[in-house]
């Protein structure tokens, strides 16, 4: 689920930085919003591993 959700934002970020380019506001805040997601991924993935996910 949360892999789906990166790679869609992730899309969009791009989408965004060729449309407006990679310093525009919009370009920014997606980039910030892929950063929290992937953060989420990494700090659960050694609770998934120490309760045997």
């Amino acid at each position: 689920m949360l892999e789906l959700l990166i790679e869609e934002k992730r899309a969009e970020m791009i989408g965004l930085a060729m449309k407006l380019g990679f310093t525009a506001k919009e370009t920014v805040a997606c980039s910030q919003e892929l950063d929290e997601l992937i953060h989420r991924k990494l700090t659960s993935f050694p609770a998934m591993v120490l309760s045997g996910i």
